[in-house]
């Protein structure tokens, strides 16, 4: 019996999936299949058009804020998963978000436990006056108000949660 590659005297071989993807005209959505995906040839190169144009306009916003807006902006731009570029506003800001939420009076969600834990807010308090001894005299203003308003806020919510 023989196999596909081999030549049938009298019959046109097959053409392959590509060569019939190529000749064959695809069909577009059918009645009630709006849902479904229509992928034509050029899928990868308008993919990679827009994800260039996202990249150019980011830059342009970024170029148009002027410089140090980005905090510090780590070359190559955001992190894995379109996480934000790191920056120091952002270390301060994840700071300080555990501080106040170990502040607050809400529970775990999960678990419902009180999230409440001074000596957690106390250190994560604590970790942001490291950071202000550490960078003093190499930050911008702009930075160090924004540290300086944070110190402020959370050592004054902690002597209110501690009383």
């Amino acid at each position: 019996m023989p196999d596909e590659s081999t030549p049938v005297p009298g019959r046109e071989p097959e053409p392959s999936s590509e060569a019939r993807s190529e000749q064959e005209p695809q069909p577009g959505p059918q009645e009630g299949e709006q849902g479904k995906i229509h992928v034509d040839a050029d899928w990868k190169a308008e993919a990679k058009a827009e994800k260039d144009r996202l990249a150019r306009e980011t830059q342009e916003n970024a170029d148009a804020a002027g410089p140090g807006a980005a905090g510090g902006r780590a070359a190559g731009g955001g992190g894995p998963g379109g996480l934000p570029a790191p920056s120091f506003a952002g270390l301060v800001q994840t700071l300080a978000t555990q501080a106040a939420i170990f502040l607050s009076n809400e529970r775990d969600p999960q678990t419902g436990r009180p999230l409440r834990n001074l000596d957690l807010a106390k250190h994560n308090i604590d970790l942001l006056a490291v950071l202000e001894d550490k960078t003093r005299g190499n930050l911008a203003d702009e930075e160090k108000r924004l540290l300086d308003r944070y110190l402020y806020e959370l050592r004054m919510a902690y002597v209110g949660a501690a009383s």
